[in-house]
């Protein structure tokens, strides 16, 4: 599996997840939607950008690239099978229509994942770069031996 695909899944669960999640939250207790939302936004962001710092440690190559592609794959799939879920009897997500889904919130979801793992590559490879200069900068003590 590619590691765009990876990401994209993960990631595109966690939003139905959340999403899911989300909708019992708010007919079980209406009046603290704004709290639930807030959670929600917080644990997908805080996903992404711990996964962006793990990327900008790693050093790999074509990051923006493969984020762009895994964001949007997220937010593709994750609003058709919200929109699936959302026919389903007992389920409600917002009853949004599927162009609303496939392009709004996909393109929503798209920047949701993009931008903090771009903020978490380059916090990544912030700290990489300082480790690694200071590790060099130290000098070595000679052994007595």
């Amino acid at each position: 599996m590619t590691a765009w695909v990876l990401r994209a899944t993960v990631l595109g669960a966690l939003v139905v997840a959340l999403r899911v999640l989300l909708g019992f939250a708010m007919a079980s207790w209406p009046t603290y939607g704004t709290f639930w939302r807030a959670a929600c936004l917080i644990a997908i962001i805080a996903v992404v950008v711990a996964w962006g710092v793990r990327d900008g440690r790693a050093g790999d190559d074509g990051l923006t690239v493969r984020w762009l592609a895994a964001g949007f794959g997220a937010g593709l799939a994750s609003s058709a099978v919200s929109w699936v879920l959302d026919q389903v009897p007992g389920i409600e997500l917002g009853d949004a229509g599927l162009l609303y889904e496939v392009t709004s919130a996909a393109s929503f979801i798209l920047l949701l994942v993009f931008l903090p793992a771009m903020a978490g590559i380059a916090f990544g490879h912030s700290r990489r770069s300082t480790e690694s200069t200071s590790a060099a900068s130290e000098p070595e003590l000679a052994s007595a031996s």
